[in-house]
């Protein structure tokens, strides 16, 4: 059994990414919200944090605390002595941020990160894929991290259906990414979780949510990332039958190379390995020492970015 694919809970909206094409896709959203059942304030998330304070088994030592209602952790970094003095400290963004996750699986590399004294923190937006109030939330964590003394441009990990918060959010803020990491990341939900899973999430029929693909699917606004010089690294299985290669992250790398971006992309192909819990994915030696220079690259270069939120 899959134990990377837990029961959907409350799905949440996300924010609208840009100028006037957005606009419209916008709308829909809000047409669609106002007509979903009273489920979506069935479980306020301000009402539960409100009644008790909020719980999460932390692999690494660190921190929950509360942020606009939604559960956040932070992973506590060591104090090292690798960035310029006064320099913000380097932080990386992890999604998806649900109960079991982050899990055990992937403690090794929130050691090397913490050690490293690069922290990592995220959000529980519930299964929202990507979607209109995931990266609100996530702003909301992001302006938290900032008041904490942590860097402006985080660097962003993304394991399986991760992948759509995560690209998500490098693509509503190129500005304020310092680098894109996957593990057999989701970009595409019509892939997974498929568009009549993802379409309630976005506060959309499905009909609609396909109907404003190109707006709202990650791998299809992609090039915001790829023009915006965002370097890439992925690793991912190639017989992966939840998340499939070929239309996630071969695509996004695909994507990336029209542009003439795709030296900024490194995909990490594991033959012979599906979606699973196969050791090498979480101990990627590669993976790891991206992130953890992403992360020093984005403190390195400040916070001046942060009064832009």
């Amino acid at each position: 059994m899959n134990t990377n694919t837990p029961p959907r809970v409350a799905p949440l909206p996300f924010l609208a990414h840009s100028a006037a094409a957005t606009i419209a896709a916008a709308a829909v959203i809000l047409a669609g919200v106002a007509f979903m059942p009273a489920r979506a304030g069935a479980q306020d998330p301000a009402a539960s944090a409100a009644a008790a304070p909020p719980t999460k088994n932390l692999v690494v030592p660190g921190e929950v605390f509360s942020v606009d209602g939604h559960t956040a952790f932070l992973f506590t970094p060591a104090e090292v002595n690798a960035l310029p003095l006064g320099a913000p400290r380097p932080w990386i963004l992890y999604g998806p941020t649900l109960a079991p996750y982050p899990d055990e699986a992937e403690k090794w590399m929130h050691e090397r990160f913490t050690e490293a004294g690069v922290a990592v923190a995220g959000i529980d937006t519930g299964e929202s894929y990507g979607s209109p109030l995931a990266v609100a939330a996530t702003e909301k964590l992001h302006a938290e991290m900032v008041k904490r003394g942590y860097a402006a441009k985080p660097a962003l990990l993304g394991r399986s259906r991760g992948g759509l918060w995560a690209s998500a959010w490098a693509i509503a803020h190129p500005d304020l990414t310092a680098g894109l990491g996957g593990i057999y990341p989701v970009y595409d939900w019509r892939t997974y979780p498929g568009v009549e899973g993802a379409a309630g999430a976005y506060g959309l029929t499905p009909a609609d949510l396909l109907a404003n693909v190109e707006e709202l699917c990650p791998v299809e606004r992609i090039d915001v990332a790829a023009r915006a010089g965002i370097p890439v690294c992925i690793i991912h299985g190639d017989i992966d039958a939840v998340v499939p290669i070929e239309p996630n992250s071969a695509r996004l790398k695909a994507r990336y190379e029209a542009l003439g971006k795709g030296d900024l992309v490194e995909l990490i192909v594991a033959e012979g390995q599906g979606h699973n819990f196969w050791e090498g994915f979480f101990h990627c030696q590669k993976l790891v020492d991206f992130l953890i220079q992403r992360a020093r690259a984005g403190a390195i270069g400040g916070n001046a970015a942060a009064g832009g939120e």
